[in-house]
């Protein structure tokens, strides 16, 4: 069975919260043959992780390399997402900005038009401000 997989799948298994849905969670993900990720759910996951759950971002960033390289993920553009992490986790810039700027390395595109000052550590693109 291929399906695409949610937020609060990828959640359980390293949190343990709920211990019920978490032992589920944890049993889907190994008997699975196939689990599409949408790079939206890799973004929310981070958030959740992070806000909710109050991990720290290099764990944050360690657990979603685990989830990309999990047998059964299978993922856009597993590259962009890694690369997003990357970019995460060394310019300590939000998981959307992160993307973004990881979108235009892989685009060529060098600017990103944003408020967002926290994008001028991200040294391979240039944030533009309106």
């Amino acid at each position: 069975m291929t399906a695409f997989v949610d937020t609060n799948i990828i959640i359980r298994h390293p949190t343990g919260d709920p211990r019920d849905w978490a032992a589920r969670a944890t049993a889907f993900l190994a008997a699975m043959g196939e689990l599409l990720l949408a790079d939206l759910i890799v973004a929310e996951t981070v958030y959740v992780l992070e806000s909710f759950y109050e991990v720290d971002r290099t764990t944050v960033a360690g657990l979603i390399r685990h989830v990309i390289a999990f047998p059964p993920i299978r993922t856009l553009d597993p590259a962009l997402l890694l690369r997003s992490v990357e970019i995460y986790e060394t310019y300590g810039v939000d998981f959307a900005e992160a993307y973004l700027a990881a979108s235009g390395e892989v685009a060529g595109v060098d600017q990103v038009a944003s408020f967002d000052r926290a994008l001028d550590r991200v040294p391979s693109i240039r944030r533009v401000e309106p």
